[in-house]
Protein backbone atom coordinates (compact mmCIF):
# COMPACT_ATOMS: atom_id res chain seq x y z
CA UNK A 1 0.00 0.00 0.00
CA UNK A 2 3.03 2.40 0.73
CA UNK A 3 4.70 1.36 -2.71
CA UNK A 4 3.63 4.86 -4.29
CA UNK A 5 3.75 6.87 -1.39
CA UNK A 6 7.71 6.14 -0.12
CA UNK A 7 9.32 7.88 -2.84
CA UNK A 8 7.11 10.85 -2.02
CA UNK A 9 8.18 10.50 1.43
CA UNK A 10 12.04 10.69 1.13
CA UNK A 11 11.71 14.20 -0.70
CA UNK A 12 9.58 15.81 2.27
CA UNK A 13 10.77 14.96 5.75
CA UNK A 14 7.86 17.00 6.84
CA UNK A 15 5.19 14.99 5.53
CA UNK A 16 5.46 11.83 7.30
CA UNK A 17 3.33 8.98 5.23
CA UNK A 18 0.74 8.16 7.75
CA UNK A 19 -0.16 12.20 7.08
CA UNK A 20 0.25 11.76 3.28
CA UNK A 21 -2.53 9.01 3.68
CA UNK A 22 -4.99 10.91 5.50
CA UNK A 23 -6.01 14.51 5.28
CA UNK A 24 -8.39 16.62 6.85
CA UNK A 25 -9.76 13.51 9.13
CA UNK A 26 -10.62 11.58 5.96
CA UNK A 27 -8.59 8.69 4.70
CA UNK A 28 -7.35 8.70 1.14
CA UNK A 29 -8.19 5.88 -0.90
CA UNK A 30 -5.23 3.32 -1.26
CA UNK A 31 -2.69 3.86 -4.50
CA UNK A 32 -4.16 3.51 -7.92
CA UNK A 33 -2.25 1.04 -10.37
CA UNK A 34 -2.73 4.17 -12.59
CA UNK A 35 -1.17 6.73 -10.50
CA UNK A 36 2.06 7.13 -11.28
CA UNK A 37 5.58 8.16 -8.73
CA UNK A 38 5.43 11.49 -8.32
CA UNK A 39 8.21 13.75 -6.51
CA UNK A 40 7.49 16.26 -3.56
CA UNK A 41 7.09 19.01 -5.61
CA UNK A 42 4.45 17.06 -7.79
CA UNK A 43 2.83 16.00 -4.96
CA UNK A 44 2.75 19.75 -4.14
CA UNK A 45 1.10 20.26 -6.79
CA UNK A 46 -1.97 17.75 -7.31
CA UNK A 47 -2.63 19.60 -3.56
CA UNK A 48 -2.40 23.04 -5.14
CA UNK A 49 -4.67 22.04 -7.48
CA UNK A 50 -7.39 20.88 -4.77
CA UNK A 51 -6.79 23.22 -2.14
CA UNK A 52 -3.83 25.36 -2.26
CA UNK A 53 -2.99 28.36 -3.96
CA UNK A 54 0.80 27.15 -4.47
CA UNK A 55 2.83 24.62 -3.94
CA UNK A 56 4.72 23.80 -1.43
CA UNK A 57 8.49 25.08 -1.16
CA UNK A 58 7.64 27.06 -4.45
CA UNK A 59 9.10 30.80 -4.75
CA UNK A 60 5.49 32.01 -4.82
CA UNK A 61 4.82 30.57 -1.67
CA UNK A 62 8.44 31.65 0.21
CA UNK A 63 7.23 35.07 -1.32
CA UNK A 64 3.61 34.98 0.76
CA UNK A 65 5.36 33.56 4.16
CA UNK A 66 8.21 37.03 3.66
CA UNK A 67 5.10 39.38 3.09
CA UNK A 68 2.92 36.66 6.71
CA UNK A 69 6.50 38.03 8.38
CA UNK A 70 6.55 41.23 7.29
CA UNK A 71 2.93 41.90 8.61
CA UNK A 72 3.98 40.02 11.71
CA UNK A 73 6.99 41.91 12.91
CA UNK A 74 6.06 45.23 11.77
CA UNK A 75 2.60 45.71 13.26
CA UNK A 76 3.28 43.95 16.39
CA UNK A 77 6.88 45.71 17.34
CA UNK A 78 5.34 48.99 15.91
CA UNK A 79 1.76 48.44 18.12
CA UNK A 80 4.31 48.05 21.38
CA UNK A 81 6.26 51.27 20.91
CA UNK A 82 5.79 52.76 23.99
CA UNK A 83 6.47 49.63 26.28
CA UNK A 84 9.21 49.21 23.95
CA UNK A 85 10.20 53.19 24.57
CA UNK A 86 10.23 52.61 28.72
CA UNK A 87 12.17 49.68 28.27
CA UNK A 88 14.63 51.01 26.73
CA UNK A 89 15.13 53.75 28.94
CA UNK A 90 15.41 51.87 31.98
CA UNK A 91 18.58 49.98 30.38
CA UNK A 92 20.01 53.04 29.64
CA UNK A 93 18.98 55.26 32.47
CA UNK A 94 17.84 53.04 35.62
CA UNK A 95 18.43 55.41 38.24
CA UNK A 96 15.28 58.15 36.57
CA UNK A 97 13.53 54.98 35.06
CA UNK A 98 13.09 53.29 38.12
CA UNK A 99 10.42 50.34 37.22
CA UNK A 100 8.25 49.75 34.30
CA UNK A 101 5.01 52.21 35.61
CA UNK A 102 7.50 54.67 37.00
CA UNK A 103 8.90 54.95 33.63
CA UNK A 104 5.61 55.42 32.21
CA UNK A 105 4.83 58.40 34.29
CA UNK A 106 8.54 60.00 33.85
CA UNK A 107 8.07 59.82 30.24
CA UNK A 108 4.47 61.29 29.98
CA UNK A 109 5.20 63.95 32.61
CA UNK A 110 8.08 64.88 30.09
CA UNK A 111 7.03 64.43 26.92
CA UNK A 112 3.35 64.03 26.67
CA UNK A 113 1.26 60.95 25.18
CA UNK A 114 3.03 61.85 21.99
CA UNK A 115 6.25 61.36 23.46
CA UNK A 116 5.14 57.05 24.37
CA UNK A 117 5.58 56.67 20.00
CA UNK A 118 9.18 57.86 19.78
CA UNK A 119 10.72 55.90 17.39
CA UNK A 120 7.65 54.33 15.42
CA UNK A 121 9.29 54.82 12.00
CA UNK A 122 12.10 52.77 12.59
CA UNK A 123 10.14 50.28 14.70
CA UNK A 124 8.48 49.82 11.61
CA UNK A 125 10.14 49.87 8.88
CA UNK A 126 13.21 48.18 10.70
CA UNK A 127 11.10 45.10 11.80
CA UNK A 128 9.13 44.96 9.09
CA UNK A 129 12.60 44.31 6.81
CA UNK A 130 13.75 42.08 9.62
CA UNK A 131 10.14 40.02 9.44
CA UNK A 132 10.06 39.47 5.98
CA UNK A 133 13.73 38.12 6.04
CA UNK A 134 13.17 36.12 9.56
CA UNK A 135 10.12 34.02 8.21
CA UNK A 136 11.01 33.83 4.79
CA UNK A 137 14.08 32.53 4.68
CA UNK A 138 13.16 30.00 8.09
CA UNK A 139 11.00 27.99 5.50
CA UNK A 140 13.95 28.36 2.75
CA UNK A 141 16.48 26.74 5.12
CA UNK A 142 13.80 24.54 7.13
CA UNK A 143 13.07 22.82 3.50
CA UNK A 144 16.72 23.08 2.62
CA UNK A 145 17.90 21.81 5.75
CA UNK A 146 15.33 19.11 6.08
CA UNK A 147 16.25 17.62 2.12
CA UNK A 148 19.76 17.44 2.71
CA UNK A 149 18.97 15.46 6.09
CA UNK A 150 16.81 12.97 4.61
CA UNK A 151 13.25 12.10 5.71
CA UNK A 152 14.33 9.83 8.74
CA UNK A 153 17.16 11.92 10.27
CA UNK A 154 15.11 15.20 9.37
CA UNK A 155 12.19 13.73 11.93
CA UNK A 156 15.22 12.49 14.78
CA UNK A 157 16.95 15.77 14.26
CA UNK A 158 13.79 17.83 14.00
CA UNK A 159 15.00 20.03 16.91
CA UNK A 160 18.78 20.72 15.80
CA UNK A 161 16.58 21.27 12.09
CA UNK A 162 14.97 24.20 13.61
CA UNK A 163 17.62 25.68 15.13
CA UNK A 164 19.80 25.82 12.86
CA UNK A 165 17.15 26.92 9.62
CA UNK A 166 15.93 29.49 12.52
CA UNK A 167 19.81 31.10 13.05
CA UNK A 168 20.45 30.92 9.28
CA UNK A 169 17.37 33.40 8.71
CA UNK A 170 18.28 35.76 11.81
CA UNK A 171 21.60 36.06 10.51
CA UNK A 172 20.37 37.52 7.29
CA UNK A 173 17.45 39.51 8.90
CA UNK A 174 19.59 41.40 11.75
CA UNK A 175 21.64 42.73 8.89
CA UNK A 176 18.03 44.02 7.74
CA UNK A 177 17.27 45.64 11.07
CA UNK A 178 20.27 47.43 12.15
CA UNK A 179 20.29 50.56 10.68
CA UNK A 180 16.50 51.24 11.54
CA UNK A 181 16.93 49.68 15.34
CA UNK A 182 20.23 51.98 15.54
CA UNK A 183 18.44 55.27 14.98
CA UNK A 184 15.05 54.10 17.03
CA UNK A 185 17.28 53.44 20.16
CA UNK A 186 18.96 57.30 19.54
CA UNK A 187 15.46 58.52 19.06
CA UNK A 188 13.99 56.99 22.27
CA UNK A 189 17.23 57.34 24.57
CA UNK A 190 19.16 60.55 24.02
CA UNK A 191 16.95 63.31 24.75
CA UNK A 192 17.05 65.95 22.15
CA UNK A 193 19.08 64.39 19.57
CA UNK A 194 16.12 64.03 17.34
CA UNK A 195 12.44 63.31 17.29
CA UNK A 196 12.02 61.87 13.83
CA UNK A 197 13.74 59.27 11.78
CA UNK A 198 14.36 62.17 9.12
CA UNK A 199 16.45 63.76 11.91
CA UNK A 200 17.74 61.39 13.17
CA UNK A 201 19.46 59.22 10.24
CA UNK A 202 21.32 62.25 8.32
CA UNK A 203 23.10 63.34 11.82
CA UNK A 204 24.02 59.70 12.67
CA UNK A 205 25.44 59.70 9.06
CA UNK A 206 27.46 63.00 9.77
CA UNK A 207 28.79 62.03 12.87
CA UNK A 208 30.37 58.62 12.88
CA UNK A 209 29.62 57.44 8.54
CA UNK A 210 27.98 53.98 7.92
CA UNK A 211 29.39 52.67 11.06
CA UNK A 212 26.68 54.23 12.84
CA UNK A 213 24.04 51.82 11.56
CA UNK A 214 25.86 48.55 11.71
CA UNK A 215 28.16 48.68 14.73
CA UNK A 216 25.62 46.96 16.59
CA UNK A 217 24.70 44.51 14.42
CA UNK A 218 26.86 42.05 16.54
CA UNK A 219 25.32 42.70 19.92
CA UNK A 220 22.18 42.35 17.93
CA UNK A 221 23.65 38.87 16.49
CA UNK A 222 23.84 38.10 20.16
CA UNK A 223 20.36 39.09 21.23
CA UNK A 224 18.36 37.90 18.01
CA UNK A 225 19.75 34.66 17.12
CA UNK A 226 19.35 32.65 20.56
CA UNK A 227 16.46 34.45 20.55
CA UNK A 228 15.01 33.27 17.28
CA UNK A 229 16.08 29.94 17.58
CA UNK A 230 14.30 29.51 20.71
CA UNK A 231 11.31 31.45 19.29
CA UNK A 232 11.08 28.51 16.21
CA UNK A 233 12.47 25.98 17.82
CA UNK A 234 10.07 26.50 21.28
CA UNK A 235 7.30 26.91 19.25
CA UNK A 236 6.75 24.02 16.90
CA UNK A 237 7.70 21.65 19.48
CA UNK A 238 5.10 22.89 21.65
CA UNK A 239 2.85 23.25 18.91
CA UNK A 240 3.68 19.14 18.68
CA UNK A 241 3.02 18.59 22.15
CA UNK A 242 -0.31 20.75 22.79
CA UNK A 243 -1.76 18.42 19.58
CA UNK A 244 -0.39 15.19 21.01
CA UNK A 245 -1.14 15.89 25.04
CA UNK A 246 -3.50 18.55 25.46
CA UNK A 247 -6.06 19.32 21.98
CA UNK A 248 -8.61 16.35 22.57
CA UNK A 249 -8.77 15.82 18.71
CA UNK A 250 -6.39 15.45 15.92
CA UNK A 251 -4.99 18.47 14.18
CA UNK A 252 -6.50 17.45 10.40
CA UNK A 253 -10.15 17.34 12.58
CA UNK A 254 -9.74 21.14 14.02
CA UNK A 255 -11.25 24.15 12.53
CA UNK A 256 -8.68 26.64 10.80
CA UNK A 257 -9.77 28.95 14.32
CA UNK A 258 -8.98 26.04 16.33
CA UNK A 259 -5.24 25.55 14.96
CA UNK A 260 -5.28 29.45 15.33
CA UNK A 261 -5.98 29.34 18.94
CA UNK A 262 -3.08 26.78 19.28
CA UNK A 263 -0.79 28.55 17.17
CA UNK A 264 -1.39 32.15 19.88
CA UNK A 265 -0.43 29.71 22.75
CA UNK A 266 2.21 27.63 21.47
CA UNK A 267 4.01 31.30 20.79
CA UNK A 268 3.25 32.59 24.20
CA UNK A 269 4.83 29.71 25.96
CA UNK A 270 7.75 30.53 23.40
CA UNK A 271 7.73 33.85 23.81
CA UNK A 272 8.26 33.63 27.61
CA UNK A 273 11.59 31.71 26.72
CA UNK A 274 13.13 33.94 24.32
CA UNK A 275 12.71 37.14 26.70
CA UNK A 276 14.79 35.49 29.01
CA UNK A 277 17.37 34.15 26.64
CA UNK A 278 17.84 37.17 24.83
CA UNK A 279 17.64 40.04 27.57
CA UNK A 280 21.16 40.28 28.58
CA UNK A 281 22.29 40.82 24.94
CA UNK A 282 19.44 43.08 24.63
CA UNK A 283 20.11 45.09 27.21
CA UNK A 284 24.01 45.83 25.92
CA UNK A 285 22.40 46.12 22.15
CA UNK A 286 20.69 49.58 23.84
CA UNK A 287 23.50 51.23 25.87
CA UNK A 288 25.75 50.61 22.58
CA UNK A 289 23.42 52.93 21.04
CA UNK A 290 22.70 55.24 22.86
CA UNK A 291 26.91 55.49 23.43
CA UNK A 292 29.47 56.90 21.27
CA UNK A 293 33.07 55.10 21.03
CA UNK A 294 31.67 51.84 23.20
CA UNK A 295 32.24 48.48 22.41
CA UNK A 296 29.97 45.69 23.38
CA UNK A 297 32.20 44.15 26.09
CA UNK A 298 33.01 47.21 27.60
CA UNK A 299 29.21 47.95 28.13
CA UNK A 300 28.78 44.29 29.15
CA UNK A 301 31.63 44.92 31.87
CA UNK A 302 30.30 47.82 32.90
CA UNK A 303 26.71 46.78 32.99
CA UNK A 304 27.82 43.75 35.49
CA UNK A 305 25.75 40.68 36.24
CA UNK A 306 22.76 42.53 37.88
CA UNK A 307 22.60 45.43 35.00
CA UNK A 308 22.06 43.17 32.27
CA UNK A 309 18.70 41.81 33.85
CA UNK A 310 17.26 45.54 34.02
CA UNK A 311 14.13 45.54 32.92
CA UNK A 312 13.26 41.77 32.28
CA UNK A 313 9.67 41.51 33.63
CA UNK A 314 8.77 44.22 30.89
CA UNK A 315 10.83 42.33 28.28
CA UNK A 316 8.94 39.18 29.63
CA UNK A 317 5.29 41.15 29.01
CA UNK A 318 6.39 42.72 25.40
CA UNK A 319 8.09 39.80 23.83
CA UNK A 320 5.37 37.37 25.12
CA UNK A 321 2.66 38.72 23.62
CA UNK A 322 4.62 39.71 20.31
CA UNK A 323 5.70 36.21 19.92
CA UNK A 324 2.22 35.01 20.09
CA UNK A 325 0.81 37.16 17.92
CA UNK A 326 3.32 37.15 15.45
CA UNK A 327 2.91 33.82 15.37
CA UNK A 328 -1.14 34.22 14.83
CA UNK A 329 -0.97 36.70 12.18
CA UNK A 330 1.98 34.50 10.75
CA UNK A 331 -0.36 31.32 10.23
CA UNK A 332 -3.17 33.69 9.65
CA UNK A 333 -1.55 35.14 6.36
CA UNK A 334 -0.95 31.56 5.29
CA UNK A 335 -4.58 30.59 6.28
CA UNK A 336 -5.92 33.46 4.04
CA UNK A 337 -3.80 32.95 1.14
CA UNK A 338 -4.17 29.26 1.22
CA UNK A 339 -0.43 28.20 1.73
CA UNK A 340 0.02 24.33 2.67
CA UNK A 341 0.95 24.46 6.33
CA UNK A 342 2.35 21.15 7.34
CA UNK A 343 0.80 19.45 10.33
CA UNK A 344 3.69 18.19 13.02
CA UNK A 345 5.84 15.68 11.69
CA UNK A 346 5.07 11.81 12.66
CA UNK A 347 7.81 9.17 12.75
CA UNK A 348 7.99 8.22 9.38
CA UNK A 349 6.89 4.70 8.29
CA UNK A 350 9.97 3.17 7.42
CA UNK A 351 11.87 4.38 10.84
CA UNK A 352 8.91 2.58 12.38
CA UNK A 353 9.82 -0.16 10.58
CA UNK A 354 13.51 0.06 11.60
CA UNK A 355 12.68 -0.02 14.81
CA UNK A 356 10.40 -2.60 15.34
CA UNK A 357 7.28 -0.23 16.45
CA UNK A 358 4.87 -1.61 13.05
CA UNK A 359 4.44 -5.58 12.46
Amino acid sequence: MFSSIAPLARHNPFYAPHFQLVQDGVRKRPAEPAEAPATRRGLAAASADEEYSCEYGSLKFYALCGVGGVLSCGLTHTGVVPLDLVKCRMQVDPQKYKSIFNGFSVTLSEDGVRGLAKGWAPTFIGYSMQGLCKFGFYEVFKILYGNMLGEENAYLWRTSLYLAASASAEFFADIALAPMEAAKVRIQTQPGYANTLRQALPKMFAEEGIWAFYKGVAPLWMRQIPYTMMKFACFERTVEALYKYVVPKPRSECTKGEQLIVTFVAGYIAGVFCAIVSHPADSVVSVLNKEKGSSASQVLVRLGFKGVWKGLFARIIMIGTLTALQWFIYDSVKVYFRLPRPPPPEMPESLKKKLGLTE
